[in-house]
């Protein structure tokens, strides 16, 4: 069932946040936070930006957010059709919906790290549980070795890498490609005469194999661009996710294929 989450206002954290810097600085822990929206709905840009700010400022120290947009298609019916939806986001969500116990699908919902969803409208908890999945053991991924095909712009190589030597379990390798930003100008529907932008829209999400417990991963792919999409203006994220879906035990983001 649709339904549409009421925020009041959206919390930040970025004003308080500090960085500091060592001599040595261990490598940042990544955590994937993603954000299911939709361009047909009220309460949704709000989140969005958020989610662009969670991006931009990075406000933990030590701590990579990797985020992701995805855009669910149960709202193209209420005048409106979002142009970045997609049917397998909405099965997404609705996959956690069922894994972690929630009612409905409902946007916006931000997810963290597989597990947990986040109040947007509780600064207290956003914060505790971003820091939260920060102390959590993660699973190293590289990605290796990008780089666009020679003569052909759409399409893209590289090699993916996962130590499984501290895999608890068997867990799904994921590929993904996000568009940097995008944006709209919404004609019809709840956001109507809205200009919206968005970040690290969900272009494409691919099951590329399994790492096993104790074993190590290592893969080419050979990943194919929408047509008209840049490779300069992309993500590429991999994430290790155990079935349910369940924990993402790690992730690792390239920004911009030249």
């Amino acid at each position: 069932m649709k339904k549409a989450i009421s925020i009041l206002f959206v919390v930040s954290f970025f004003a308080g946040a500090t960085s500091s810097q060592t001599a040595v600085a261990p490598a940042p822990v990544p955590v994937l936070v993603e954000l299911f929206t939709s361009e047909g709905c009220s309460s949704c840009p709000p989140a969005d930006a958020w989610l662009q700010r969670l991006d931009s400022a990075q406000p933990l120290p030590g701590v990579r957010l990797i985020v992701l947009s995805e855009h669910v298609d149960y709202w193209n019916h209420d005048g409106w059709k979002d142009p970045y939806s997609s049917s397998s986001n909405t099965e997404r969500q609705t996959e956690y919906v069922r894994a972690l116990g929630l009612d409905s699908p409902a946007t916006p919902e931000v997810i963290v790290d597989g597990a947990v969803r986040l109040h947007l409208s509780d600064a207290q908890q956003v914060k505790a549980i971003l820091q939260q999945a920060a102390n959590a053991a993660v699973v190293p991924i590289r990605i290796a070795s990008v780089a666009v095909e020679p003569g052909n712009a759409a399409a893209v190589r590289a090699r993916i890498e996962v130590d499984g030597s501290s895999v608890p379990h068997s867990a799904d390798i994921y590929e993904v490609v996000a568009l940097n930003h995008a944006e709209s100008q919404v004609l019809h529907g709840e956001n109507s005469g809205k200009h919206l932008e968005h970040t690290a829209v969900l272009q494409s999400l691919t099951k590329i194999g399994k790492v096993e417990k104790g074993k190590n991963f290592s893969r080419e792919v050979e990943i194919k661009l929408k047509s008209g999409i840049d490779p300069k203006d992309i993500r590429l994220i991999v994430f290790a996710q155990q079935p349910g879906p369940g924990k993402v035990l790690g992730a690792a983001m390239q920004q911009g294929i030249h």
